[in-house]
C-alpha cells in the first residue's frame, strides 16, 4: 500500500498517534506496558524492528520543558530502547512535541524537535512522517538500522542549501547603494553587515514571541510607522523606529520613557552589545535608509521560517542560526584569500584533544592523588576498554575473520584475497580486507594496553586516539569524593580558550560544545553528592559542600541550566580575534543566538552577556604581547638603534602597567556583573572600560609604529608624522594582547589556543615587522603559529590545522624547530586526492596538537581517503613516537607505524655522502631524470619518455625533468631500480608533500646506497638495466595542454621492482617482517585511489613505441641471483617468494588498473 499524506495529516490533526503509525505508516503494535521516566508516564504505541515510539500524555496543559524532555529521553535510551521517538501531548490535545535524538559515536547527544499546534494544517509534519512509511515489500529485508536511518532523514537536516545565501548576497548588494550618509565605501559595506546581522537576530527572536508576543514584530511595526507617518515619508522607519528599537529598547534596561514603551511595545532588554550604538553610527549621525529597502528585506526574510533552536532543516524555506556560519563561509572566501571554513569534525578533533588534556592537567594540580597510576580514575579504562575505543576502530572486530582471510595473518602466501573489499559486517566504507586486518590488529593492541593498565596519562589518550570526551565525562561522573569534582569544576570555570583568527567562530563553537557537557557533569555530580549527604544521617560541618550548594543555587536563578552553562562558558572561557570586523560581528551574533535558543517561549529573556571584550577585531600579528616588547620599542631611536633606557622611560612603563592593571580590574568587575544573576551593568561602565583600553592602545600604537620606521624624529614635521602614523594604524590594525587581554597575559598567557590560520603568501601582505624575521617564512600561517607559542601559558595546549608544508618545506624549518622545542607534539597529515579536508579546496594539510613542556614527537602517515570514509577518518588516526632530531633540515616524517619508523631510522643513519653517490658531485656525468610530480608512482628514467603533439603526433617539448648525476653508469641503474619500486614510493610518501618530486628528497634516499653491500648494489644495477631495457612496456600517456605527455610507470613489472625492493631492503638490514610491513602499507595506500587508466589515448600512439626485444636468458640469470640473495636473507620459501613477487601486487593491479597508469604523477 502506498503512503497517503492526506491520511497522515488527518491522523496528526486528530492526535491519533497509534492509528498514524499502525494504519498509515505500516508499523507494528507495541504491547509493552507503560512505564515512568523522571516522573512522567510513557505509553509504548508502535515499533518497527526494535525502533520504538512512545507517547507521553501530560495530565494537564503543562508539558515537560526542553531540559526535562532531554532527561526523559536519556532514561528511555538507558533503560528501555536506545533507538526511539517520543511524542508529547497536552491534556487538551492542543499541541504535540515530537522529539528524536541523534546519537553518534564520540559526540554528545543532539536533540531535534518538531511541533504541531491545533489549527495548523499539519502538512510540514506529515511530509516528514511519510519518510517513516514501511511497505509490505520491504518487511523481509528491513533492519533496525534502516528504520533509524529513516528517522534521521525525517527529523534531521544538517546543511541549509545555498539558496538562502545566494538570495542574501543579492539583497545585500541591493541594500548597499540605499545607505546614505556614510561616504567611505568600506564603512558603508561594514554598516550593511551590521544592519543585516541585527535584523537577522531580531527575526530569530521574534519567532519565539519575545518581541511584544508578535512573531511578525518588524513587519507589524513597519506598517504602523508608515500608517502613522504616511507612506510618502520614505525614510521614517529607520530613524523613527528601528534605531530606537536597537538603542533605546533592546540595549536599554527598563524602565524606559513612556513614549518609547508606547512605540516599541513589550520588548526585553537583551544587552549583548550587538544593539549598542556602533562607532559608525557615532561617526555618521545622519545615516538614512529608505523604507523601501526594509520592505524588500522583510519580503526576502518572510520567504523563510526562522527557527532559533538547532532543529534539523527539512525544507528550503527553513533556516536556523547555522545559516550564519554558511554565510560567513561564502563571504570570507571572497573577501580574504586563504581563509577556509573548517568543518565540524576537524574543529571537534582539535578542540577535544587540547581542551580536555588541559583540564586534566589543571585538575591534577589540585587533586594529584586521584591521577596516580593505578587509581580508580585510570581503572575506568581497564574495566571497560571498548567504551573508550571509537566505534570506527571497533567495527567488525568482534566477528571472526573468514578462514581464507585469517590464513594470511601469519602466512604471507595466503593473502590472495586481502585486496578485495571487506565484507559488510567487517568494513568501514571503502575498506579492503588488508585495511580491515590492519585496523583489527591496532584495536587488539590498544585493547591489551588498556586492560593491562598501561595507559595512565591523559596524553596517552591522544596518542592512542581514544574517546577522550567520554572518558572525561565518566571521570567526573564516577568521582568518589568532592575533591576531584571541585578540581575539575575549577579547571572548567577558569580555562581560557583562544582562537587568534576566529572567523565566524567555528572553533569557539567546538570549544563550547566540548566544555558544556563537562560543566553539566560537574553540576550533576554536585547535586548527587549534596543529595547523598542530605539523605544520610552523617554528622557533618554546616559548611560541608557549601560551595556546591552556592553554585547550584546560582544555577536555579537562571532561565535554564543549559542557559547558565552556555552563558558562563561564553563569558569566562572563550576569546577570539580576527582582522575582519564582519567576522567578529557574525561570531558574536552566533554565540548570542546559541544562548537565546536555550530560552523557552513565554519566558522573560535573560539579558545576553556583553562579549565585546572577549571577541575582538584586530591584527593578531601586529601588536605587543609583553611589557618587555614595549620597553624595547620605547628605547629605539629614529634610526632604529637601541639606546640606554632613561629614568623617564621606566616611569612611563610603570605608568602604562598601572593603567593596564586598572583596566583589567574594570574588565573583571564588568565580567563578574554578568555572571551573577541580577548583576547590573550600567552603560557608563562599558564606556569607561572601552575608553581605558582605547587610550592605552593609542599610546602603545605610537611605540609600535617606531618598529616600522615611523618616529617623530624621522618626520619633517609633526603634521607629516601624524599623517604617516594614522595611515599606518589604519592599514595595520594593531591589536595589543598586553592591553586587551592584560589579565590573561599577566598571568602567563592563554591555556588553550586553537584555530585555522589563513594561508597567505607573505608577498601579498605588508604588515609584518621589518626585521630579520620578516623573510623567515613564506606564508603567514607560520607567523600565526609562532604568535600562538608566545601567547600560550606555561602549561598551555595548542591545536592548529595548517598546510602540509609545515612537515617538509625548508621554508618552515625554523618553525618545526620552534614547535619541537616548545614541547610535545602530535602531527597528522592529509592528502587532497581522492578527497580533501576542506570542501572545494585542494589543500594538503597537517593537524598539529601541542603541549608546552617536555619535547616529544608523535606522527601519523599521510592519510588518503575517499569521501565515503570521511565520517571515520579522524576516529582512525594513528600516531607513532619518533625521535626529535634535526627536524629543521630533515622535516617531520609521515610515518605509518613503529616498524616503518625503524626502517626510516636505519635508512637515515646510512644516508651519508660516499663513493657511490654524493649530491652535487662535480665529477658526476651520468644522468638519471625524474618527472617533477607524482601521485601513485614516481616516473624516473635514464632516457626521457616521448611527448607528442595531439594533432601532428610529432615529438615536442615537455617540462624539463629533474636531474640526478652519478659517477658511473652502474650506480645510475642501481639508483633507477631503487627508486622505481615500493621502497622509493614509501620514502616519498613519508618525507614528501604528496605531489612534488624533488631532487633533495631523492638524493637523501639514494645516499643510503653508499652503505649497501657491493653484492646488493651489483644486483640492483642489473635489475635497473632490465627496467631500462623494458621501458616502453611501462610507457603511459596523459593528454594535457594539447600534448600526449609520456611517462614511465613500472608498476606493471613487479617481477623486477619487487626483487629490487627486497634486495635494497636486505642491503639496509631490514627484516622479513619489516619488508612485508612496508609492502603492506604501500598496497593499502594505493588501494585507496581507483585508477581510470589512460583516458583518450589512441592505441596508435602506443603502437609508435613498441617494446624492445627482451633477453630472456639474462632475465632468468639476474632473477636467479636475486632470488638466492633474497631467500638467504629473509628465509622465504619458494611459495612465499613467488606470491610476494608475482601474485600479491598483480592481484591489486588487476583491481585498480595500475598497469595502465591512470591518475599518476609526471608532467602535468
Amino acid at each position: 500500500m502506498s503512503v497517503d499524506i492526506n491520511r497522515i495529516r488527518r491522523r496528526v490533526r486528530e492526535f491519533d498517534l497509534r492509528g498514524l503509525f499502525i494504519e498509515e505508516l505500516g508499523w507494528d503494535y507495541d504491547r509493552a506496558k507503560s512505564f515512568e521516566a523522571e516522573g512522567w508516564t510513557l505509553q509504548p504505541i508502535a515499533q518497527k524492528r526494535g525502533f520504538r515510539v512512545f507517547h507521553c500524555a501530560s495530565p494537564d496543559d503543562d508539558m515537560p520543558d526542553r531540559a526535562m524532555r532531554q532527561k526523559i529521553d536519556g532514561q528511555v535510551a538507558k533503560n528501555v530502547a536506545l533507538e526511539h521517538l517520543i511524542v508529547y501531548t497536552d491534556a487538551g490535545n492542543t499541541q504535540q512535541v515530537w522529539q528524536w535524538a541523534l546519537r553518534q559515536p564520540e559526540t554528545p547527544v543532539k536533540y531535534f524537535t518538531d511541533r504541531y499546534e491545533a489549527g495548523q494544517s499539519g502538512q510540514r509534519l506529515a511530509e516528514k512522517l511519510q519518510r517513516l512509511h514501511v511497505s509490505i515489500d520491504e518487511e523481509d529485508r528491513l533492519t533496525i538500522i534502516d528504520v533509524s536511518q529513516r528517522a534521521a532523514q525525517a527529523f534531521r537536516r544538517d546543511k541549509v542549501t545555498k539558496k538562502f545565501y545566494d538570495r542574501f548576497a543579492k539583497e545585500r548588494e541591493e541594500l548597499l547603494p540605499k545607505i546614505e550618509g556614510i561616504p567611505v565605501e568600506d564603512d558603508r559595506d561594514w554598516y550593511a553587515s551590521i544592519m543585516l546581522n541585527r535584523l537577522m537576530f531580531v527575526y530569530f527572536v521574534q519567532q519565539k514571541g519575545f518581541l511584544n508576543n508578535d512573531p511578525h514584530y518588524l513587519q507589524t511595526k513597519l506598517r504602523e510607522v508608515q500608517q502613522r507617518q504616511g507612506r510618502d515619508q520614505f525614510y521614517s522607519f529607520y530613524r523613527e523606529f528601528l534605531l530606537k528599537l536597537f538603542h533605546e529598547g533592546l540595549a536599554t534596561q527598563p524602565p524606559r520613557p513612556p513614549e518609547i514603551e508606547a512605540l516599541l511595545g513589550d520588548v526585553p532588554y537583551l544587552n549583548g552589545g550587538i544593539f549598542d550604538q556602533h562607532q559608525i553610527e557615532l561617526n555618521h549621525p545622519d545615516i538614512q535608509i529608505p523604507d523601501s529597502a526594509f520592505e524588500r528585506l522583510f519580503d526576502f526574510f518572510d520567504d523563510y521560517q526562522w527557527h532559533l533552536d538547532d532543529r534539523p532543516l527539512r525544507k528550503d524555506d527553513e533556516i536556523n542560526p547555522d545559516v550564519l556560519g554558511y554565510i560567513f563561509e561564502k563571504y570570507v572566501n571572497q573577501k580574504q584569500m586563504g581563509a577556509y571554513y573548517t568543518k565540524e569534525d576537524i574543529t571537534e578533533y582539535i578542540s577535544k584533544n587540547t581542551i580536555v588534556p588541559f583540564l586534566f592537567d589543571a585538575a591534577k594540580k589540585d587533586c594529584a592523588i586521584a591521577f596516580e597510576p593505578g587509581s580508580a580514575l585510570w581503572g575506568l579504562l581497564q574495566t571497560d576498554p571498548d567504551r573508550y575505543i571509537y566505534d570506527a576502530v571497533r567495527k567488525g572486530v568482534e566477528v571472526p575473520l573468514p578462514a581464507e582471510i585469517a590464513a594470511g595473518v601469519k602466512d604471507v602466501a595466503q593473502r590472495g584475497g586481502w585486496n578485495r573489499p571487506a565484507g559488510e559486517d567487517y568494513a568501514l566504507p571503502t575498506e579492503t580486507w588488508r585495511e580491515h586486518v590492519a585496523r583489527r590488529q591496532r584495536y587488539e593492541d590498544i585493547w591489551q594496553k588498556l586492560v593491562g593498565g598501561e595507559v595512565s596519562s591523559i596524553d596517552d589518550l591522544i596518542t592512542y586516539n581514544l574517546n577522550i570526551r567520554q572518558f572525561a565525562q565518566d571521570v567526573i561522573h564516577h568521582a568518589e569524593g568532592p575533591e576531584l569534582v571541585r578540581a575539575f569544576f575549577k579547571a572548567i570555570a577558569n580555562v581560557s580558550v583562544l582562537d587568534p583568527t576566529c572567523g565566524s567562530g567555528a572553533f569557539l563553537f567546538a570549544a563550547l560544545n566540548i566544555l558544556a557537557p563537562l560543566y553539566d557533569a560537574c553540576l550533576e555530580r554536585m547535586e548527587e553528592l549534596v543529595a547523598e549527604l542530605d539523605r544520610s544521617a552523617e554528622a557533618h560541618r554546616p559548611e560541608k559542600y557549601k560551595d556546591f550548594r552556592a553554585t547550584l543555587a546560582e544555577v536555579e536563578k537562571h532561565a535554564s541550566r543549559n542557559y547558565y552553562i552556555f552563558k558562563s562558558i561564553i563569558i569566562q572561557n572563550l576569546y577570539g580575534v580576527d582582522i575582519m570586523e564582519e567576522a567578529v560581528e557574525i561570531c558574536k551574533l552566533r554565540l548570542f543566538l546559541k544562548l537565546a535558543s536555550e530560552l523557552e517561549a513565554g519566558q522573560t529573556p535573560e539579558p545576553l552577556p556583553d562579549i565585546d571584550f572577549n571577541i575582538r577585531a584586530g591584527n593578531t600579528l601586529v601588536g605587543f604581547a609583553t611589557m618587555d616588547e614595549v620597553r624595547k620599542a620605547a628605547a629605539m631611536d629614529a634610526r632604529g638603534n637601541m639606546r640606554l633606557p632613561m629614568p623617564e622611560d621606566e616611569a612611563a612603563m610603570r605608568q602604562l602597567e598601572e593603567r593596564a592593571e586598572l583596566a583589567d580590574r574594570a574588565y573583571r568587575q564588568f565580567r563578574e556583573q554578568q555572571t551573577t544573576w541580577g548583576g547590573q551593568i550600567g552603560p557608563r561602565a562599558k564606556l569607561d572600560l572601552r575608553d581605558r583600553l582605547r587610550d592605552l592602545s593609542a599610546e602603545l600604537d605610537r611605540y609600535l609604529a617606531r618598529l616600522y620606521g615611523i618616529h617623530p624624529e624621522s618626520s619633517r614635521s609633526p603634521l607629516e608624522y601624524e599623517q604617516r602614523f594614522n595611515q599606518w594604524r589604519a592599514s595595520h590594525q594593531p591589536f595589543h594582547w598586553l592591553v586587551d587581554f592584560y589579565g590573561l597575559m599577566h598571568r602567563g598567557g592563554f591555556d588553550v589556543i586553537i584555530g585555522n590560520p589563513p594561508y597567505v603568501s607573505v608577498r601579498k601582505i605588508s604588515y609584518l615587522k621589518p626585521s630579520n624575521n620578516t623573510s623567515r617564512y613564506s606564508d603567514i600561517y607560520a607567523y600565526v603559529v609562532m604568535r600562538c607559542l608566545e601567547l600560550a601559558g606555561s602549561r598551555g595546549r595548542c591545536g592548529m590545522i595548517v598546510p602540509l608544508s609545515l612537515t617538509f618545506s625548508e621554508d618552515f624549518g625554523y618553525l618545526r624547530s620552534s614547535l619541537s622545542e616548545w614541547g610535545r607534539g602530535w602531527y597528522s597529515s592529509y592528502d587532497n586526492i581522492p578527497a580533501a579536508l576542506f570542501s572545494g579546496v585542494s589543500q594538503r594539510c597537517t593537524i598539529w596538537l601541542g603541549s608546552h613542556g617536555e619535547s616529544q614527537m608523535f606522527v601519523g602517515p599521510m592519510h588518503r581517503w575517499r569521501a565515503k570514509y570521511r565520517p571515520s577518518l579522524l576516529s582512525t588516526i594513528t600516531y607513532t613516537p619518533i625521535a626529535v632530531t634535526h627536524v629543521h633540515t630533515f622535516g617531520i616524517p609521515k610515518v605509518a607505524g613503529a616498524t616503518l619508523q625503524d626502517i626510516l631510522t636505519r635508512q637515515r643513519l646510512y644516508a651519508r655522502p660516499g663513493p657511490l653517490y654524493t649530491r652535487d658531485d662535480p665529477l658526476a656525468t651520468h644522468r638519471l631524470m625524474f618527472a617533477p610530480s607524482a601521485r601513485n608512482f614516481m616516473s624516473v628514467y635514464a632516457e626521457r619518455p616521448p611527448t607528442l603533439g595531439v594533432v601532428s603526433l610529432d615529438r615536442t617539448s615537455s617540462k624539463s625533468p629533474g636531474v640526478l648525476r652519478f659517477r658511473s653508469s652502474d650506480t645510475r641503474f642501481a639508483a633507477l631500480a631503487s627508486t622505481l619500486g615500493e621502497t622509493g614510493f614509501w620514502y616519498w610518501l613519508t618525507r614528501g608533500d604528496g605531489f612534488d618530486v624533488t631532487g633533495w628528497l631523492l638524493s637523501d634516499f639514494l645516499m643510503a646506497l653508499n652503505a649497501v653491500p657491493a653484492e646488493h648494489c651489483a644486483l640492483l644495477c642489473q635489475l635497473g638495466e632490465l627496467l631500462h631495457e623494458r621501458r616502453f612496456e611501462a610507457l603511459v600517456f596523459k593528454k594535457n595542454a594539447g600534448k600526449f605527455v609520456g611517462n614511465f610507470n613500472y608498476r606493471g613489472m613487479p617481477e623486477v621492482t619487487r626483487r629490487a625492493d627486497l634486495v635494497l631492503l636486505a642491503g639496509l638490514g631490514a627484516s622479513r617482517d619489516e619488508a612485508e610491513e612496508l609492502f603492506d602499507y604501500v598496497q593499502r595506500t594505493l588501494a585507496i585511489n581507483e585508477q581510470a587508466g589512460e583516458k583518450g589515448i589512441p592505441d596508435s600512439i602506443k603502437a609508435m613505441f613498441p617494446p624492445l626485444p627482451v633477453d630472456e636468458d639474462r632475465h632468468r640469470s639476474v632473477f636467479r641471483d636475486a632470488d638466492e640473495l633474497i631467500q638467504q636473507h629473509y628465509g622465504f620459501t619458494d611459495e612465499e617468494l613467488d606470491f610476494i613477487i608475482n601474485y600479491d601486487i598483480k592481484y591489486r593491479m588487476g583491481r585498480a588498473g595500475l598497469a595502465a597508469g591512470g591518475d599518476a604523477g609526471g608532467d602535468e
